[in-house]
């Protein structure tokens, strides 16, 4: 185990166990992140799916990553970092956050299919 483990593991254990579980989902939001697609050709519309009625926020932001294939992670990641943080850090309610992402998901693959036709030689 390396040093860096190590320290992480004695900050984990001296967490709460709330605290512990915030650590945790915002460790696998940052795993999300270095997550490369190896689909060659992605779709260009949004895949159908659903939204289960129990879910995490770092769960719905795999999904929305998965719904959404075409949508650049580089362009999403600010935004929805800043949703992540507000949920971990400030407690705001998980279905708050979730829709917000709903939103700013849709708000970017509206931009992305503008940008397309925009592209379109008439």
């Amino acid at each position: 185990m390396s040093s860096d483990e190590k320290c992480l593991l004695r900050l984990f254990r001296a967490l709460s166990e709330a605290n512990r579980k915030s650590l945790t989902d915002y460790a696998e939001f940052l795993g999300t992140r270095e997550v490369v697609a190896s689909v060659v050709d992605v779709s260009q519309t949004p895949l159908a799916i659903p939204r289960p009625e129990q879910e995490s926020v770092i769960k719905a932001v795999k999904r929305l990553m998965l719904t959404y294939p075409m949508l650049g992670r580089d362009t999403l990641l600010q935004d929805t970092s800043t949703l992540v943080t507000r949920h971990v850090i400030h407690k705001l309610p998980a279905l708050e956050v979730i829709d917000e992402l709903e939103l700013l998901f849709k708000r970017h693959y509206d931009a992305h299919l503008q940008a397309a036709a925009n592209q379109e030689p008439s």
